[in-house]
């Protein structure tokens, strides 16, 4: 069991390894492909020298950034079949399916146009060059959207039956995996929240050229741009985060739980703003669970159901299945105990259809199969010991997820100055301070993003498919000392692309400040 443990968490810290590092450079592509898209119409529009410049240098840095982005994409969807084979065989029919259509569909498309993009210059229509712009952007976004139809049905499963005879899912109705609210929302979120990140790197490198009055007219008009679309990115990202909110309250109610680090839920709950987890609270001691906290009454009722007096269960409400009504009733639902026997039960029938199957005995068949089918909505609580191991790690949930929240809300502040500044008070902009604090939140923006991605892979455990499958059964059979290993070998090779990244980009920017555009044709 020791070893089992050590291959599911050597093989869980490997995953997110990868997953973080690919997720540094996913929200550049998806917003900074917009950005030169825009830059680019608005030279098609002016043909103007300098903003033909402007398109070029910014296309550069996203080239960089998206080659570098597919390399551990690549990685990261190969370790579904090396580090978590039985996962992979027991869903693959539907999990298979999204990834299948990106490969051949979106990446071949924007893969395709990008290479009209850095070499059709002068050799196609400037009408073409900027359609297949638009079309490597539209791309990395389909691009973006199938990932999530997979991961959303990971955390909400639906469109699915589960087959005894294959000992596996299959799907009876891709419309409903393909367009399943939770994968909608989490698109749109993860676009929506790369318009900004990468509105907050173009400021921030724009800001540099300012501190060092090089190409001062460039980076104005990069400001303009890159603040608009990430204001614009960042209003967005509020109102798809609201929608992902009510779906994660709905379906995912105990990450939610984590999320607040609430143990003990009321109707008109309030949401806290700031605070410190007691780290000796657990859920079967009475402690106090914060140690300090600035909480916004009735503030996540709202944000859960839209309603101010609505009931948000806590992790032992949703443990012992308790609900309230506003108007004090109780309601009971399936504790994680029963949970647990409904699973084991849903076991043994899946063991009891496969020796009538061995037998031939149809009837018996028959029967394991109904009683399989009317437990199989708890069925990944089978394999759990206690409620306790249904719980997310609730510290980190709790943190990363009140840093995204924070964070967001100076880069709000943020994108509201800086445009003001470049639109109305342009003397600013010849302030140290302000070009510091721009360049400062490129780092800032990246963590804010990271923790996002942190909150809503943590929050779901121990689920790889939540409540049917946890990370423990989902791995493959390997020894733990190959996860090791590649876990090492991996965490080298990615900070050397990160490493290499940052360099090339450092010295494309170098580059581009010593370019004269001033002396190009407005």
């Amino acid at each position: 069991m020791n070893d089992l443990m050590s291959v599911v968490d050597w093989s869980r810290a490997q995953f997110a390894l990868t997953a973080m590092y690919h997720w540094l450079f996913v929200p550049l592509t998806l917003g900074l492909s917009v950005i030169v898209a825009v830059m680019e119409t608005i030279y098609y529009r002016t043909r103007s020298e300098r903003w033909l410049a402007i398109t070029k240098f910014w296309m550069t840095l996203f080239g960089v950034n998206f080659a570098i982005g597919v390399a551990t994409g690549i990685i990261l969807e190969f370790e579904f079949g090396s580090n978590w084979s039985n996962y992979s065989w027991f869903v693959g029919d539907i999990f298979g399916a999204p990834l299948a259509i990106e490969g051949l569909l979106a990446f071949f498309m924007e893969s395709t146009f990008i290479a009209v993009m850095f070499f059709g210059w002068k050799k196609v229509s400037p009408r073409f060059h900027l359609a297949a712009t638009w079309l490597t952007g539209i791309g990395a976004s389909l691009s973006a959207l199938w990932i999530l139809v997979a991961n959303g049905w990971m955390q909400y499963p639906v469109g699915m039956e589960f087959d005894p005879a294959q000992m596996r899912n299959v799907m009876d109705d891709f419309w409903a995996v393909a367009f399943s609210p939770v994968a909608i929302h989490k698109f749109f979120h993860a676009v929506f929240s790369g318009w900004a990140l990468a509105g907050v790197f173009v400021i921030g490198v724009s800001c540099w050229f300012l501190l060092k009055k090089r190409n001062e007219a460039m980076a104005i008009r990069s400001i303009k741009v890159g603040g608009t679309i990430g204001l614009a990115g960042m209003l967005l990202t509020l109102w798809t985060g609201d929608s992902s909110a009510l779906d994660v309250a709905r379906v995912q109610p105990m990450k939610l739980a984590a999320m607040e680090g609430l143990y003990e839920g009321k109707c008109g709950q309030e949401i806290v703003a700031f605070g410190i987890l007691n780290p000796e609270k657990k859920p079967d001691n009475d402690a106090d669970p914060y140690l300090f906290d600035i909480s916004l009454p009735k503030g996540l009722s709202f944000l859960a159901t839209h309603d101010f007096n609505a009931f948000v269960p806590g992790i032992n409400d949703l443990i012992n299945g308790i609900e309230l009504t506003p108007e004090g009733d109780t309601i009971r639902h399936e504790s994680y105990a029963e949970r647990i026997e409904i699973g084991r039960r849903a076991h043994e029938a899946l063991r009891r259809f496969d020796a009538a199957s061995a037998k031939g005995d149809t009837a018996a068949m028959a029967l394991a199969a109904a009683d399989l089918k009317a437990d199989y909505r708890f069925f990944g609580y089978g394999y759990l010991d206690n409620p306790s191991q249904a719980v997310p790690p609730v510290a980190l949930t709790f943190y990363s997820f009140h840093t995204m929240v924070i964070l967001g809300g100076y880069l709000m502040l943020f994108f509201a100055v800086v445009l003001w500044a470049v639109w109305r008070r342009r003397s600013w902009l010849s302030n140290k301070i302000i070009l510091w604090a721009g360049m400062l939140t490129i780092p800032i923006v990246y963590v804010c993003s990271q923790a996002g991605w942190v909150t809503a892979e943590v929050g779901r455990q121990p689920w790889i498919i939540q409540d049917i499958m946890p990370v423990q059964a989902a791995i493959s059979d390997i020894p733990v000392s190959t996860v090791m290993l590649t876990f090492w070998l991996f965490a080298a090779m990615f900070t050397a692309f990160l490493a290499a990244e940052v360099g090339i980009m450092l010295r494309q920017i170098a580059k581009g400040s010593k370019s004269d555009y001033e002396s190009l044709k407005d």
